[in-house]
This record gives C-alpha cells, sequence and structure tokens, in this order.
C-alpha cells in the first residue's frame, strides 16, 4: 500500500509539473510579441541559408500547446533571373520547446505548404537560383573571426509542393506534382539528404538523394552522391560523386530496371523502335556524365531475357544518340519481330496494314552487336557480327558475317520511313548455304535441296507491304549443286511419257529430280520478276524454263522445255518435252504440253493434222451441232492453226 501511495504521489507531481509547463507556455504566448517572434525567425532564416525571405501576408504566432510561427504567401529570392526560385503559400516554423522556456525563439525545423518551386535556365545555362546557391554557399562556410553561436534547424519539410523545371536552350519542359519532401539540412553534419515521394508524368515516385559534402558541391568541389528513384515504370540507382569543377562531372555505378522498356520510354516521353519485344530491361555499370554525355562502361545488359557486356555512350545535348558495341552468348531476336507480318490473316496476300515506323524518328543509333547464337523466328544463326545505324529516321542493318543455314551470309538492309510509307533497300549474299533451309526460312520454298549460292539486290516502296511488292524492283541470282527438285521425278514422268504419251497425266507432283547443276537469274521490274535464266542439269534429266512471276499475286506463269538425257554429254536428247508451271507459287501445277504428247501418239497425230484443216473442223462442228441439236452458227474466221513441229521417225502405236 505504502509503494501504491508513492506512485500515485509521482504521477500527480508529473501531471503537475507538465500542467506547470502548460501554464508557462500559455502565459508566455501572451507576454511574447508577435513582432519579436516574427523577427527572430527571420533572422535565423536568414542565418542559416544567407537568405531574406520576403514576408507577403500576415504572421501569427502561437506557443501554446507548442510553439510555431505561420508565415502566409512567403517568397525566396527575387525575379531578377526569371521566375522567383520559391514561393509557398504558407511557411511555418516550429520552435524548440525548451529555448522558449529560457525566453528565446529558436526553430526546431521549417515546413512549407504548397510552395512553388521554379527552376530555369538561361542560354548560358545560370539559373535562377544560382544567386540563393552563391549566397548559401557563403553562408555555410565556416568563418574564423564569427564569435556568434549558430543559429541552426535540421529539417525543412515540404508538403502538396509543385517543381517546375525549364531550360529553353534545351527544349526542356518538365514538372513535377505532389512534392512531399523531408529535407536534412546540413546544420549538423556536412551532408545534404532528401526524401519522399513526387509525381511526375502522373506516376508517383519514391525518391532519395544524399550529397555527402554540401558546401563542396556548392562551391564546385568533389562530393559524394547517392540516388534512388523507384516507381511503376521502373527503379534507379546510383552511388557515386560529382564535382562541377572544370566542368560538371558525375561518376559512380549506376543500376536501373524496367518491368516494361516499352511504356518505360514512353512514359519518358521516347519513341520505341517500331515491332515487338523491349519488355523486361535490366542495367549495370559504371557511368561518367559529362556535360550531356553518359558513357557507361563494363556494361551488362538484359533485355527480353537477352544478355549483353559491352560499353554504351548517350548523348542528349542536341539530337539524341545511343552508340556502343555488346557482345552476347546468344540472342533471341524473336520478339523486336513477332509484331511483323508480312501476310494477311488467310497467310496467302501480303499484308495490306500500313507500315508503322514511327519509332525511327526518336533518337540516332550506331550500335554493333555480335553474338555466338542468334535465333530469329525458327531460323537458328551462329556466330554472327551486326552493325546497326539510325539516323534521320533512315534504318541500315549491315550483317558483317554470319554462319547460317550451313554457310555464310553477308549483306545489308535499309528502312526509311518517306512520303510513300517506307523505303526498302536490301542487298544479301548467301554462300554455299544449305538451299532447303535457307529458301524455306527466307521465302518459304522448301521444293530446292542441295548446296549453293543465293544473291539479291531489291528496292522498293510503299505504305504497306503488298503496295511494296508492287513496286518491287532488282536483281537475284541462285547457283546449286549436288541437290534435287522435290515435288516431281521428271525422269519418271519423261519415259512414261516417252512411251506411252498419252497415257495420262497422273500425279505430276511428287517424286524428285536430282541435279548436279541449277542456276537461276532473275530480272525484278514493278513487282514483276523475269526469268532470264532458269536451267537443271542433271545425270538423265535437264529442264530450262522462262516466264514471269508476280510477286503481289504470288503467282506463276512460266514455260519450260524437259529433256531425258541417255547421257551427260547428249547433245540432242533422246526425248523432249515442252510444259507449262502456272498457279501460286507455293503450290504451282505444272502441265505437260498436250500438243506435243499428241504429235507423239501414232494413232492421235494424224488426227491432229486433220483438225488444222479448215473444212474438215467446220465438217466437225456442224455434225456436233446436229447431234446436239444446236443451231447452225454464223462462219467465222478460223485461228491460224498453230505451228507444226517435226514428226519423230518413229512412233509407238497408241
Amino acid at each position: 500500500m505504502t509503494a501504491a501511495l508513492g506512485f500515485k504521489r509521482l504521477g500527480l507531481a508529473i501531471v503537475a509539473l507538465v500542467a506547470t509547463g502548460f501554464g508557462a507556455l500559455a502565459l508566455m504566448s501572451f507576454l511574447t510579441p508577435s513582432e519579436s517572434a516574427r523577427e527572430a525567425v527571420k533572422a535565423q532564416i536568414r542565418a542559416v541559408t544567407g537568405i531574406d525571405p520576403v514576408l507577403r501576408g500576415p504572421v501569427t504566432v502561437s506557443l501554446f500547446p507548442y510553439g510555431t510561427v505561420n508565415f502566409t504567401d512567403v517568397v525566396l529570392g527575387d525575379d531578377r533571373y526569371g521566375d522567383p526560385p520559391l514561393t509557398a503559400e504558407r511557411l511555418t516554423a516550429n520552435l524548440q520547446i525548451i529555448p522558449l522556456f529560457l525566453g528565446r525563439v529558436e526553430i526546431a525545423d521549417i515546413s512549407l505548404l504548397r510552395p512553388q518551386i521554379a527552376v530555369t535556365f538561361d542560354g548560358s545555362g545560370r539559373s535562377n537560383w544560382s544567386a540563393l546557391l552563391e549566397t548559401l554557399a557563403r553562408t555555410l562556410k565556416p568563418s574564423a573571426e564569427s564569435t556568434e553561436p549558430t543559429m541552426s534547424f535540421s529539417e525543412i519539410r515540404i508538403a502538396q509542393g509543385k517543381i517546375d523545371v525549364r531550360d529553353a536552350a534545351h527544349g526542356v519542359t518538365e514538372t513535377l506534382n505532389d512534392v512531399a519532401l523531408s529535407l536534412a539540412w546540413p546544420s549538423i553534419s556536412k551532408s545534404f539528404g532528401a526524401t519522399g515521394r513526387v509525381v511526375w508524368r502522373d506516376e508517383p515516385l519514391d525518391t532519395s538523394v544524399n550529397i555527402g559534402d554540401f558546401l563542396s558541391a556548392l562551391t564546385g568541389g568533389r562530393s559524394s552522391l547517392r540516388l534512388r528513384v523507384a516507381g511503376a515504370p521502373g527503379k534507379l540507382a546510383f552511388e557515386g560523386a560529382m564535382a562541377g569543377r572544370p566542368s560538371f562531372k558525375i561518376e559512380g555505378a549506376l543500376g536501373a530496371d524496367a518491368p516494361a522498356l516499352r511504356q518505360a520510354l514512353q512514359w519518358l516521353g521516347q519513341r520505341p523502335l517500331p515491332g515487338g519485344g523491349f519488355g523486361r530491361f535490366a542495367l549495370k555499370a559504371q557511368t561518367s556524365i559529362v556535360g550531356g554525355s553518359f558513357a557507361l562502361s563494363g556494361v551488362h545488359v538484359e533485355l527480353d531475357g537477352n544478355a549483353a557486356e559491352g560499353v554504351l555512350t548517350f548523348v542528349g545535348d542536341g539530337r539524341q544518340t545511343v552508340q556502343g558495341t555488346l557482345a552476347a552468348d546468344a540472342l533471341d531476336l524473336t520478339p523486336y519481330i513477332s509484331t511483323a507480318r508480312l501476310l494477311a490473316g488467310n497467310a496467302r496476300d501480303w499484308d495490306w496494314r500500313p507500315i508503322a515506323l514511327e519509332g525511327l524518328t526518336g533518337v540516332d543509333l550506331d550500335l554493333r552487336l555480335s553474338a555466338r547464337q542468334v535465333t530469329v523466328a525458327n531460323a537458328k544463326f551462329g556466330r554472327t557480327a551486326v552493325a546497326t545505324n539510325l539516323r534521320g529516321g533512315k534504318l541500315n542493318i549491315t550483317i558483317g558475317e554470319s554462319q547460317a543455314f550451313g554457310g555464310v551470309v553477308k549483306g545489308s538492309l535499309g528502312l526509311a520511313k518517306s512520303d510513300t510509307g517506307a523505303d526498302l533497300k536490301a542487298q544479301m549474299n548467301f554462300a554455299e548455304v544449305d538451299l532447303e533451309n535457307c529458301l524455306g526460312e527466307i521465302f518459304g520454298l522448301r521444293r530446292v535441296e542441295g548446296k549453293g549460292t543465293l544473291a539479291f539486290a531489291i528496292e522498293g516502296a510503299g505504305s504497306s507491304v503488298l503496295a511494296l511488292t508492287r513496286t518491287l524492283n532488282g536483281s537475284a541470282t541462285l547457283a546449286g549443286r549436288d541437290g534435287s527438285l522435290t515435288g516431281f521425278n521428271a525422269e519418271q514422268l519423261l519415259r512414261r511419257l516417252e512411251r506411252r504419251p498419252l497415257s495420262g497425266g497422273g500425279d505430276f507432283r511428287s517424286g524428285r529430280t536430282p541435279f548436279n547443276t541449277l542456276n537461276v537469274a532473275l530480272k525484278i521490274s514493278q513487282g514483276t520478276v523475269l526469268v532470264e535464266e532458269m536451267r537443271l542439269d542433271g545425270a538423265s534429266v535437264r529442264l530450262a524454263l522462262g516466264g514471269t512471276a508476280s510477286i503481289p499475286s504470288r503467282d506463276l506463269d512460266l514455260k519450260g522445255m524437259a529433256s531425258l538425257l541417255t547421257s551427260v554429254t547428249d547433245q540432242a536428247p533422246a526425248f523432249e518435252l515442252p510444259f507449262v508451271v502456272q498457279g501460286p507459287w507455293d503450290d504451282p501445277l505444272m502441265l505437260p504440253d498436250a500438243q506435243s504428247l499428241i504429235r507423239r501418239s501414232g494413232a492421235a497425230a494424224p488426227l491432229l493434222d486433220r483438225l488444222n484443216d479448215r473444212k474438215t473442223r467446220e465438217a466437225v462442228d456442224s455434225a456436233i451441232r446436229r447431234l446436239t441439236g444446236q443451231p447452225a452458227t454464223a462462219k467465222t474466221p478460223s485461228p491460224p492453226a498453230p505451228p507444226s513441229e517435226p514428226q519423230p521417225t518413229s512412233q509407238p502405236a497408241e
């Protein structure tokens, strides 16, 4: 009971002490003049920052239950160099309690409500904050002659603020809204820190900045720097040092990542390259920033599951330019062509949708990339070196050398935005490649086997893939060896027709036709392919074709001659048969010339000769009409008879 009574007395004493304190504060609030509190607060702000605040509104002082001095309509700095650096709806100085009991007004911290912070730069790079920062540097510099006690406060809080940054020389205008920051003022230690949240381009960002030696940084000396920014678009972290002399420079370790680089670039106001990809992104590098140039060394970058290392340079002063060299073990470029469609939904016609190339005009790019293995859709490439150059909206991709399709690929591809939509130029050489894989992956043609060399040079312009195919011009050559054409057996077909010309067609689209050499030369003009040479030489068969093919409609109209040989050195073939190839190029129809087969038939050849006679043809027509009951028609001039062909010396009877 004695202990309980002791605790009760102790509690009463504490309550009495607190009540006495509050009573003293209440009494002091009446005894302390508002003007003296106002001047004391202004003097301390001036002593700590060197800046004399301009108070354009009323001032209120409250010392109970805790000491505060409120200033309304406050301005820091002047407008001699542009907009006033800072205006605030209200500045609140929270006072320290213990000095109040001793009759002194000392600031514990300062709060700014709805401040408007303007940062503007003129053509010389001087900002409206330059004079204030110079004043602040002089104030923070220790003075040996000063004997006055240091008036200090350690924290400045900003609530519901707004920061406007304008640089007319570089075309920069940015606004940060809903700024909520806590500034650790360098009154006790040398460092300066700011933590809190800002909203930039409608995205809230958690931000923290720490400058190790604030005075040195203000005077152009070297100081440590740490920066953290995190939000939905991505994260950025930097740790290093900064210096302002002889020129502004930042160097240190940089890390950045984004769940979707394409969305992050769009949020930053950049136009990503056309196509797909640009998803998950991560970057680590040693960074050196001088002026508007960013140099990254020891780069480790990851994008869409691909990882590469090298060096990068970004120049943002004037036109934005990215340069660099990267090396990777394996690259999968499939995501970047995933949205590119050459064919329409039916997979038989060219795509008619407009070609989107807006992303080519946002930035200049000079990038060299090498990889041990590259994957593009179903195509696999070995060791590959590629140089990509993008300047003024013109994209050029140069393949220095790529081990692909069992051979070597070299060439270049150019794509540019134009008044017609897109300009395309391509020049490629595939040396000693597997023709089935090469032609199949590039053109979807899987009817040629063997090794060979393919070269083509084309150019065209159009607003869509379909429009572009109508303007294609160029040439192409193919030289193959020791292979075969799949889809028909020319030797078997010729031998059967040699024995029985009218035995019926059967299925011409099966089997294989081996060849020793295959030579093709094509000329392309306005989307039409002229076959200048197409010759196949095999051990027992020789094929020669000519004609045209339409790229826009994707069909063939070819005529050829198939020759059956008894030996490779035969000058006079044992049997020759004209034929035609017509229809879509992915599934053409090959038909032998019917008239030639009839002429080879001993029984049918005389009938063909008689039908070439006008009187015989009219008599047969009249007989058919009488049998079918059709009325007689006026006689019309008969078409000219087809040219006669030499008769074989001996024909097997059908």
